[in-house]
C-alpha cells in the first residue's frame, strides 16, 4: 500500500465513480465524491444513492456514516485523483472528450507535487496524454510526465473499469485490471493504490495499450453480438428459429454463439468501438461493419412492430424493458428506449411501458399522452401486442399463456 495516499478525489459519482469511491472509503481512505451534479451531491451526503446498483446503498450508508466518504461539487486537495466521466461521441461518431477536459479544469487549481491523477473513464488512444497535457497547461508551475520523465511531480496513468452492471461491487474487487501509465514509474504507483482493495492481478503496461486494451474488449464482444443479430436477421426470412438454430449449433464443441437482441446498447459496447474506428478508419473494417449491424437492429424492430400494429385501428402496443440490459435502471444508448421513442415519433398507437427499474418515463417520452409507465399486469390486460425489449426477471419468469390472448415479438428469446 502506498502509504502518500490517504485521501482521493473521485471526478465523477454515476455507475462506475460512486462505488469506487465506497469501495475506496470502506478500505479506510478519506475520499471527497466531486460531481457536477447538485442532486448527486446531496443525495450521497445524506447516506443514500442515485443510481441502481445492488447493494451499493449499504455501503455507501455506511462510509457516509463513518466520515470517510462525502461529496461535493468543488474539487478538493487529495493525494490522488480518479476520473471516471462520460466519454460519448459527437453525431459524426468522433469522441467527445469535453467531461475530461472539464475534470481536468476541476482538479488542476488544487494539484500539490506528489499527486497522482488515474484516468478510469473508457477512452480514445492518447487520450490520457492529453490529460496530461490539460493539466500542464493549467499548472505551469509543476511538471507532468511527458516532459519530465520519471521525475513529474505529478504522476498520470490510466486504469480503465472493466464491470459488469448489477455486479459491480464484486467485479471491481475481484476482476484484474490493466493499469497504463505515462511512464512506468506512473503505472507502478497507480498499481500500489489499487491494491488497496482490488484482490485480482494488477497488471502494468503503458497507457495507449491500457486504453487500446479497454476499447478491444468491448469491440470483440460487439463484434460476436453482431454476428448473432445478423444471424437473426437471415432467419426472419428464412422462417427459421434463431434461437433454435444457436443453441443447434453451439452444441459443436468449438462455436459459442451469443443470443441475438434489438441492438447493442450502454456506455461502452456501443460507443467503444467507434473510437477505434475513429484511431484507424481505413483499416478497422469489421468494427465498423459489427457497428452498423447492431446500430441497425432496432430499426429492424420497429419494422416488425409497425407491421403487426398495421391489423389495428388503434393499437396497444405493450412494451417490456428500457433498459439497455437485464435488471438494472440504465437507460445509455439502450436500444429499447431507442425502438419506443420511434414507435412514440410516429405516433403508432398507445405505448404503454413496463420498467420495474424506474419511476418515471425518460424525458424523451414523459410529455407524450400516448405513452404511459404502467404495471406488468396492466400491461397483459389491456394490450394488443407485447413486444419484449429486455430480459428483466420479472419479465423472464412470465408464464407463456398469459400471452395467449395477444401478438407476440420477443427480441430477446424469453418466451419461446
Amino acid at each position: 500500500m502506498d502509504e502518500s495516499i490517504k485521501t482521493v478525489g473521485m471526478v465523477g459519482l454515476g455507475y462506475i465513480g460512486l462505488p469506487t469511491a465506497a469501495i475506496l472509503a470502506s478500505r479506510g481512505l478519506q475520499v471527497i465524491g466531486i460531481d457536477v451534479n447538485q442532486h448527486a451531491v446531496d443525495t450521497i451526503n445524506k447516506g443514500a444513492v442515485h443510481i441502481v446498483e445492488p447493494d451499493l446503498d449499504i455501503v455507501v450508508r455506511s462510509v457516509v456514516t463513518t466520515g470517510n466518504l462525502r461529496a461535493t461539487t468543488t474539487a478538493e486537495p487529495a493525494d490522488a485523483f480518479l476520473v471516471a466521466v462520460p466519454t460519448p461521441f459527437n453525431e459524426d461518431r468522433t469522441p467527445d472528450l469535453s467531461f475530461i477536459r472539464s475534470a481536468a479544469m476541476a482538479i488542476a487549481p488544487v494539484l500539490k507535487c506528489g499527486n497522482l491523477v488515474v484516468l478510469e473513464s473508457t477512452s480514445p488512444v492518447g487520450t490520457t496524454e492529453k490529460l496530461a497535457e490539460w493539466l500542464a497547461t493549467e499548472r505551469p508551475d509543476l511538471s507532468f510526465p511527458q516532459t519530465a520523465g520519471v521525475n513529474a511531480d505529478i504522476q498520470v496513468a490510466y486504469c480503465p473499469e472493466r464491470v459488469l452492471p448489477g455486479q459491480v461491487l464484486q467485479e471491481l474487487v475481484n476482476n484484474d485490471r490493466v493499469i497504463g501509465g505515462m511512464t512506468s514509474h506512473c503505472a507502478e504507483r497507480a498499481s500500489t493504490l489499487y491494491q488497496i482493495f482490488v484482490k485480482g492481478e494488477c497488471i502494468v503496461t503503458s497507457a495507449r495499450t491500457a486504453e487500446l486494451c479497454k476499447l478491444t474488449e468491448n469491440a470483440y464482444r460487439d463484434v460476436n453480438i453482431a454476428f448473432a443479430n445478423e444471424m437473426s436477421l437471415v432467419c426472419d426470412p428464412l422462417e427459421v428459429n434463431v434461437w433454435e438454430l444457436i443453441e443447434l449449433a453451439n452444441r459443436h464443441p468449438r462455436v459459442n454463439i451469443l443470443t441475438p437482441g434489438p441492438g447493442v446498447g450502454g456506455h461502452c459496447i456501443a460507443i467503444d468501438p467507434w473510437f477505434i474506428v475513429d484511431s484507424a478508419p481505413e483499416l478497422a473494417r469489421l468494427i465498423r461493419t459489427a457497428r452498423e449491424v447492431n446500430d441497425s437492429k432496432p430499426e429492424f424492430v420497429v419494422a416488425k412492430i409497425r407491421e403487426k400494429a398495421n391489423r389495428f385501428k388503434t393499437p396497444r402496443i405493450a412494451c417490456f424493458g428500457l433498459s439497455f440490459k437485464a435488471n438494472i435502471d440504465d437507460l445509455r444508448e439502450s436500444p429499447a428506449l431507442q425502438i419506443v421513442n420511434k414507435l412514440a415519433s410516429e405516433s403508432i398507437g398507445t405505448l404503454l411501458i413496463v420498467e420495474p427499474n424506474i419511476r418515471q418515463l425518460p424525458p424523451s417520452l414523459a410529455d407524450n399522452p400516448a405513452v404511459e409507465l404502467v404495471s406488468l399486469e396492466y400491461a397483459l390486460k389491456h394490450s394488443d401486442i407485447v413486444v419484449g425489449l429486455v430480459d428483466h426477471r420479472e419479465f423472464k419468469v412470465l408464464d407463456r399463456t398469459a400471452l395467449s390472448e395477444t401478438i407476440v415479438i420477443d427480441t430477446r428469446g424469453m418466451w419461446r
